[in-house]
């Protein structure tokens, strides 16, 4: 008996401790083989993309934003987690961590969502074994949304909310498929992406920055033909434009929106002549890029249904509540949702 009380209180410690649950071999996108830990508190996102995918489904997991939320963003994001600090990023044009700011973190995780090519995994290996913390590549293709959103989520432990979201995508892209099935390529429209305060910044066909123009049924006439040339940003000249002669502009930016209307070399272009030059929202993040993640899928609902009316149009008011609801756990106000679609339908010529 006195053995067995001098044994109860180590008893009653082991009980007390938090249970830690067995760590798990994770494969990524990039076919890696990466060992995790059996439960994940705070979670690094190595860019924007990341943060947004880890936002939509687990915000209290998310460590920090790779950029601060401005001002004008900040009411599109749910009030616990707009004050998140700015982590910077490992990844992308204008990379700003390093792996101190990491490492003062303190994650358990760190994920980087979209490109998985070598120079990705190289960096992603590095890191890993530097600092000793498990790093995971998603792929970020348009196509691929369904399948990122439920590896993450069973990572994060949140597979019910990812089975949610991933439904959601999954439906929108086979409803988009089915509506578009029997138009030819000759009947959709020619679309210009306009980046950038002078709208001469466009992404190849193909890029990630742009392959929503394709996934809506439309036709990118910044193509160069060649597929052997790397798709992604490039500058355009306005007479290569004026060449290409798009039927629909599609812009975030609002300098070049006010503007275009009154530029003499971008009068004769169809999409100017007839008013098709849409501004797209851009809070809390852009429905076309700024970044490529998850909240391209508003502006995949949007531009499908602005390509398409006939087939896919639907009460925009109405699915921008739902969509902000369900991925960005907000409830937008009257006021809020005017703001955010004001100039989606184009401007009225006079």
């Amino acid at each position: 008996m006195l053995s067995k009380l001098r044994s109860l209180p180590l008893m009653l410690a082991c009980m007390a401790l938090p249970f830690s649950a067995p760590a798990r071999m994770i494969e990524d996108s990039a076919g890696r083989q990466v060992e995790i830990p059996g439960h994940i508190e705070r979670v690094y996102a190595a860019g924007p993309p990341a943060s947004i995918l880890v936002y939509v489904l687990a915000p209290e997991k998310l460590a920090g934003w790779s950029r601060a939320l401005r001002d004008h963003e900040r009411s599109y994001i749910a009030a616990p987690f707009r004050d998140l600090p700015e982590t910077g990023r490992l990844t992308g044009r204008g990379d700003s961590a390093n792996l101190e700011v990491v490492l003062n973190t303190k994650p358990d995780l760190i994920v980087d969502f979209g490109s998985v090519r070598d120079t990705y995994v190289s960096l992603a290996d590095r890191v890993q074994e530097q600092i000793g913390i498990p790093y995971l590549l998603i792929d970020g293709r348009f196509k691929n949304t369904p399948q990122a959103l439920r590896l993450l989520g069973g990572v994060l432990g949140v597979p019910e909310r990812a089975e949610e979201l991933a439904s959601y995508v999954e439906r929108l892209l086979s409803g988009i498929d089915r509506a578009l099935a029997d138009i030819p390529p000759e009947q959709r429209p020619r679309v210009y992406m306009a980046r950038g305060p002078a709208g001469l910044e466009t992404g190849l066909k193909g890029s990630i920055n742009t392959e929503i123009i394709e996934r809506a049924g439309g036709r990118n006439v910044a193509d160069p033909g060649d597929a052997s040339i790397r798709r992604g940003i490039v500058q355009a000249s306005i007479e290569q434009v004026i060449v290409a002669d798009p039927d629909t502009i599609i812009t975030w930016d609002p300098h070049f929106f006010a503007g275009v209307w009154h530029q003499p070399l971008w009068s004769g272009i169809e999409a100017v002549r007839r008013g098709r030059v849409y501004l797209s929202p851009t809070a809390p993040f852009g429905w076309i890029d700024r970044p490529p993640s998850v909240n391209r899928i508003i502006g995949l609902r949007w531009l499908s249904g602005l390509f398409f009316p006939e087939r896919l149009g639907f009460d925009l008011r109405e699915e921008t509540r739902r969509f902000y609801r369900l991925f960005y756990h907000v409830e937008l106000t009257e006021p809020e949702l005017d703001r955010l679609i004001e100039w989606t339908s184009g401007r009225t010529l006079p």
